[in-house]
């Protein structure tokens, strides 16, 4: 049974252990002016036009880091490659946090040849997205992409992903939306991001920080990471992008609420398992992190009796009064609705009643989490 943890979380999907994550490309319109007539006319493009209107404004993004050990048998840089678009036009691009982690200084390249550097402005680990910004004059830089609406993607959408594969320059893979509202796990130590979006246009390492596009030329995504095999790639959703980025560029960091539990989707072994209805749905709590919300607020995690048999805890039932039917939901609500030190109130579902209880969300720990209690 695959854990998940509620903004510690990590992701419902098994395959979690097969999930790479692609290093990044920028990209950008060739021609914003056409791109927004396209949009706002509805039209949709042939994948000819599409890749020519966009193929000038993606860029390759390129992370030199010295060695790990300056006096080890290995004293040579090590290079990745990965993708990203142009934001702005100021000189922002956005990419993955995954592409330039750990560097204060990155090169890009478009597709013309020009090589320019660029400031990591702000990075997010926990939405895996990265805003950068161009050191030099920025007169000459390809338009930037348009950001479209991710929430009106529905199953079947064709769609198209533009990076740079394995260092293969400008290439366009298409596919169509697989499925929306899926949960992304990039984070170690197990926090997942909501509504990503799945795709079986292909997503190769080197596609990271690229973008997913509707058919009008639109960026719905951002491309962060592939299962293989499978052919299953993953994008952060574009409302994620601007909800995100733009308080990057402010503010360097994002702060992400938290409650601070790990659970899991109430399942009908589960239910049997803890003796309750089968018709009940929720997420049951197994772990509780230590001060945490859901620890001042009462909450109960698992426990183990004297037979060394496990029984999970209480069961959330609803948040806000919105009903939990899985852990997704609990996650986008959340994500989307709430913001660090927002209160909240929790209905659970404990010994054949339902309770209320009260928290107050606080910001997603930075550090390794590791006093995990049980009660």
């Amino acid at each position: 049974m695959s854990k998940v943890i509620i903004n510690r979380n990590s992701s419902t999907i098994v395959i979690l252990m097969l999930i790479f994550l692609a290093s990044g490309t920028f990209f950008g319109v060739a021609n914003a002016q056409n791109l927004n007539e396209t949009s706002s006319n509805n039209k949709s493009l042939s994948l000819n036009d599409l890749f020519e209107l966009v193929e000038n404004s993606i860029v390759q993004v390129i992370k030199t880091m010295p060695p790990a050990d300056p006096l080890g048998p290995d004293k040579e840089n090590t290079t990745s490659l990965g993708s990203g678009f142009i934001y702005n036009d100021k000189g922002y691009i956005v990419t993955n946090n995954h592409v330039v982690e750990n560097a204060k200084v990155v090169d890009i390249t478009l597709i013309n040849g020009d090589r320019y550097t660029a400031n990591i402005t702000g990075t997010d680990a926990f939405s895996d997205l990265a805003v950068i910004k161009i050191n030099e004059n920025t007169t000459d830089i390809p338009k930037p992409l348009v950001v479209g609406n991710s929430s009106e993607l529905r199953v079947g959408d064709q769609v198209v992903a533009v990076g740079n594969p394995f260092g293969l320059e400008s290439s366009m893979t298409t596919g169509i939306v697989s499925q929306i509202g899926r949960l992304l796990s990039v984070d170690e130590r197990g926090f997942s991001i909501p509504n990503a979006i799945q795709t079986d246009a292909l997503i190769n390492p080197g596609n990271s920080g690229g973008p997913l596009l509707n058919m009008k030329g639109e960026v719905i995504g951002v491309n962060t990471a592939g299962i293989f095999p499978g052919g299953i790639g993953l994008a952060v959703p574009s409302d994620t992008v601007l909800r995100i980025i733009p308080v990057l560029m402010e503010e360097k960091n994002y702060t992400h609420p938290w409650l601070g539990v790990t659970g899991n989707t109430l399942t009908a072994d589960i239910a049997k398992r803890e003796k309750v209805d089968r018709t009940q749905k929720g997420v049951i709590i197994d772990t509780i992190v230590r001060s945490s919300p859901a620890d001042l607020a009462g909450l109960n995690g698992s426990s183990i009796n004297q037979y060394g048999e496990k029984r999970g805890g209480d069961i959330i039932t609803a948040l806000d009064g919105k009903q939990i039917i899985k852990m997704e939901d609990l996650i986008s609500y959340l994500e989307l609705n709430k913001a660090v030190n927002d209160n909240a109130t929790l209905s659970v579902y404990r010994d054949g009643e339902i309770i209320d209880k009260q928290v107050t969300l606080k910001s997603r720990p930075v550090a390794p989490i590791t006093n995990q209690t049980q009660n």
